[in-house]
């Protein structure tokens, strides 16, 4: 897998953002994890969900790494349906 495999002409531009953002991290593994969940939720997500996704894309990815391999915890404010749902996606 190169990069997004979804087409971004029928998103807003908020959620336009948010794709690339997930597929531009910095380190693969992240791009893996953030593009392949946005690919495949970024058109169903509520603007309350995309709230929450936009504030895992502030996180830097050194440590979005370690909440994803269990390293260290992840913060209760992170803590939420929406990451769960993430790093549920990674097994499909």
């Amino acid at each position: 897998m190169t990069g997004t495999t979804r087409s971004s002409h029928d998103l807003d531009p908020r959620r336009r953002r948010a794709l690339v953002r997930s597929w531009r991290r910095g380190t693969r593994e992240m791009d893996l994890v953030l593009g392949g969940f946005a690919d495949a939720e970024i058109d169903r997500l509520s603007d309350q969900e995309m709230d929450e996704l936009e504030t895992i894309l502030d996180v830097p990815d050194t440590q979005l790494f370690k909440w994803v391999t269990g390293e260290t915890p992840v913060p209760s404010e992170y803590d939420t349906p929406l990451w769960r749902r993430i790093l549920a996606s990674r097994s499909r």
